[in-house]
């Protein structure tokens, strides 16, 4: 019950903190979508950064390393800090730019300006919303998932059926109407504050659970001792090879076509804001993963009272941490530190949110219903209800049985990872055709669909192409049909080159 309360109190402070920001919000679509471009260097950093921390990142990152041992770090984490910078200053600086110059909302609306088509944003809408869906899901299912594990015993009478703990089910719906609340109302400034308020929360209270835990198990060193004993081989790096380990390098690459990251870039006040996150951002990688996968191979060797492990070798993953956090901890910490996993699930879910409400009011109605039939008021109540639209769609969907989550992220990133040799194509190549776009997204479909089908629908995590990671071929084959194709089609015109290859000054307001 002590945890329940310090979580419920949680949220309460959430939503208060997302409401608040609504008293400075000025009445226009823009300030909506983008908190009319006033975001400075820190408050960039931590959004961009909270954003890309998910579940996947604390609680699938935990459960694959309880399954696949500590070569999870090896394989993501200790690329991600390094090209998630690498995006930022390549693509992220340089699309700001142009969204300053040209009036830009959404990632979309530059593709059409660029390649000079309106149907390539017909072909990249439903992909990136199909694929932003599946994000979602991964943020949905795990807060579900912590909040039944940390509050078993709090309501018996009523929730009889899960010890007393808030089902799954109920856990998941008040996460997403919380996070749904604070964009409904405060739109990217609160999403801004609110990305702020959780990110400094999860470091924090995640450094804290790495302590705690640590010192409840007999410290790093016999924690690891243990896992040496019974399961020596979690800590070795696997038999991954290099064209396994290639392939993981592109998977975060993702980054670079995520819209709610374009979406970000485009609050920044000035080009220099994005200077401390490039420089911070890898350092903040470390800071989440490294407990957490810690924590995940730990768990593999942990002894119970009766002397048998008290995670064993088929215990769900996804409820790992959720469980340490719950066994391993006083009530009063054990609340605090569920409150902080869920500000990092949270933290991605309202950027996720407010991205698709965005997309479809600026890249649907707006665009081919046209501008001059909406007032601004209008605009702004399109996004949100089109929010709950597909917040609910979200939910349902999470009620589903969705098996290692972890995998199904990785083919979630693997498909945007494939997108982004578009975004450098078309900023860095003047070459670049719409229909060598066109190639790009449909050459996707048509290798990962299959791919994902073959690996027995993405649950076979052992599945590979000649010893790659799907990743590997969908990446190689959309950026060799965008080339291909790029250069036996007619170049863009003059005046669409002009645009974007002419350097002129970047806008300093």
């Amino acid at each position: 019950m002590t945890q329940l309360i310090i979580i419920a109190s949680y949220l309460a402070l959430l939503l208060v903190l997302g409401l608040l920001s609504t008293r400075w919000q000025k009445k226009t679509s823009q300030d909506y979508m983008l908190a009319s471009h006033s975001i400075g260097p820190v408050l960039l950093l931590m959004s961009l950064f909270g954003t890309t921390m998910t579940g996947f990142a604390l609680v699938g990152s935990t459960g694959e390393a309880f399954k696949a041992g500590v070569s999870v770090y090896a394989i993501l984490a200790s690329a991600s800090g390094i090209v998630h910078s690498l995006c930022f200053f390549t693509l992220g600086v340089r699309l700001w730019t142009f969204g300053r110059r040209y009036g830009y909302t959404t990632q979309i609306q530059f593709f059409r300006d660029r390649l000079d088509s309106n149907g390539i944003g017909l072909a990249l809408f439903p992909v990136l919303v199909a694929m932003v869906a599946v994000y979602l899901l991964i943020g949905v299912v795990p807060a579900g998932d912590m909040l039944q594990a940390v509050t078993k015993g709090a309501l018996p009478e009523i929730f009889p059926e899960t010890d007393g703990a808030i089902p799954k089910w109920l856990g998941s719906l008040v996460i997403c109407v919380v996070v749904l609340t604070y964009v409904f109302f405060g739109g990217m400034r609160g999403t801004a504050w609110a990305n702020t308020f959780q990110t400094l929360v999860f470091m924090t209270l995640g450094v804290v659970t790495f302590v705690t835990i640590s010192d409840k198990i007999g410290g790093a060193e016999a924690a690891t001792a243990a896992v040496l004993k019974q399961h020596p081989e979690k800590l070795a790096l696997g038999e991954l090879g290099q064209p396994g380990f290639f392939s993981f390098l592109l998977i975060p690459l993702s980054v670079g076509m995520f819209p709610h990251v374009f979406q970000h870039w485009l609050t920044a006040k000035r080009a220099s804001s994005f200077k401390l996150a490039i420089v911070a951002h890898p350092v903040f990688i470390l800071i989440v993963w490294l407990p957490c996968v810690l924590l995940g191979v730990w768990a593999t060797s942990i002894l119970g009272p009766d002397g048998n492990n008290m995670f064993p070798p088929d215990f769900k993953p996804n409820a790992v941490l959720g469980v340490m956090v719950a066994r391993l901890t006083d009530p009063v910490l054990g609340g605090l530190l569920a409150a902080g996993i869920l500000a990092a699930i949270m933290s991605s879910l309202d950027s996720q949110f407010l991205c698709l409400g965005t997309m479809f009011t600026e890249d649907i109605v707006l665009h081919y219903g046209g501008r001059d039939k909406y007032d601004e008021r209008k605009i702004v109540w399109i996004a949100r209800l089109f929010i709950v639209g597909i917040v609910s769609i979200v939910y349902g969907l999470s009620l589903l049985q969705l098996p290692r989550l972890f995998q199904l992220g990785i083919w979630c990133f693997s498909g945007f990872a494939a997108l982004t040799p578009l975004a450098f194509a078309c900023l860095y190549w003047r070459r670049t055709t719409v229909w060598g776009a066109y190639a790009c997204v449909l050459t996707v479909i048509a290798v990962g669909v299959p791919l994902f089908i073959q690996a027995d629908y993405g649950l076979n995590a052992h599945y590979r192409w000649f010893g790659f990671h799907p990743v590997a071929p969908m990446c190689g084959a959309s950026a060799m049909a965008l080339i291909v194709i790029s250069l036996i089609t007619p170049a863009p015109r003059q005046d669409t080159i002009d645009r974007f290859f002419t350097p002129v000054e970047v806008p300093r307001n």
